[in-house]
């Protein structure tokens, strides 16, 4: 689907995995793309020109979503010359660990990316998005968040609180036009699960199978898009069942 006028979506942690499926679906369905890291900027560039590939305009920026000063300074220089109608809140790490054994880097590192970085990255796009009554906002969680996992205390918490959070704009802004929804993966194949014993996990699937990045990425399309304008507040599981 090609817009009319282009609109522009900005995902973090756009340089590999399910971010950089999700660039270049969006881009693909006629969205202008920025993409963000952290320090994989040669592969965000990557991903970028597969944006303009496409016949899209891509840009991109590092900075890292815990820090609030440089996320800030960074969509400041950027709204200047680029308004942001979909924002897809994608960056998030992992750092496993059994909750006696967890270190309190491990827990505040994994809460801050998923929640401050939410905060940092969506808080100064939200009233312009707003004023032109129109905007999207897609926050990657997790089925951990949902149920639980074992040694995730702190991956499960952060996405946990993503859920609340997108359920909580997304009551402050379904009058203004603007939906808030979040997608929920389950065992996706991407580098996030490099040394997971694979086959213990893929029999807990009922799919029995893992996920595609592109799966995930498609339904971020979607909420993304005008056929989604009556969605909001959910959270949709891309789990195979799980």
């Amino acid at each position: 689907m090609t817009l009319p006028n282009p609109r522009t979506a900005l995902v973090t942690g756009g340089s590999r995995g399910i971010g950089a499926a999700v660039a270049r679906t969006l881009a693909r369905d006629g969205l202008d793309v920025v993409v963000t890291c952290v320090q994989g900027v040669a592969a965000a560039e990557a991903v970028a020109a597969e944006v303009r590939a496409l016949g899209r305009r891509a840009q991109v920026l590092a900075f890292d979503v815990k820090d609030s000063a440089a996320t800030g300074a960074a969509i400041r220089v950027l709204l200047e010359s680029t308004p942001i109608d979909v924002v897809v809140n994608n960056a998030g790490i992992i750092a496993d660990g059994l909750f006696p054994a967890l270190s309190a880097q491990a827990w505040h590192d994994v809460l801050r990316t998923s929640l401050d970085g939410f905060y940092n990255v969506t808080q100064p796009l939200i009233m312009a998005m707003a004023k032109r009554r129109w905007g999207r906002v897609i926050n990657m969680t997790s089925i951990s968040g949902v149920h639980g996992n074992r040694g995730q205390v702190n991956y499960a918490a952060a996405k946990a609180g993503l859920i609340g959070a997108t359920k909580s704009l997304a009551l402050e802004f379904a009058k203004r036009g603007i939906t808030v929804n979040a997608v929920a993966p389950g065992l996706i194949d991407t580098d996030m699960i490099a040394g997971a014993p694979v086959s213990e996990l893929i029999a807990q699937i009922p799919m029995a199978r893992l996920g595609q990045a592109q799966e995930v990425a498609e339904v971020v399309a979607f909420l993304a898009s005008e056929r989604a304008s009556y969605v909001t507040g959910q959270v949709i599981a891309v789990a195979g069942g799980l």
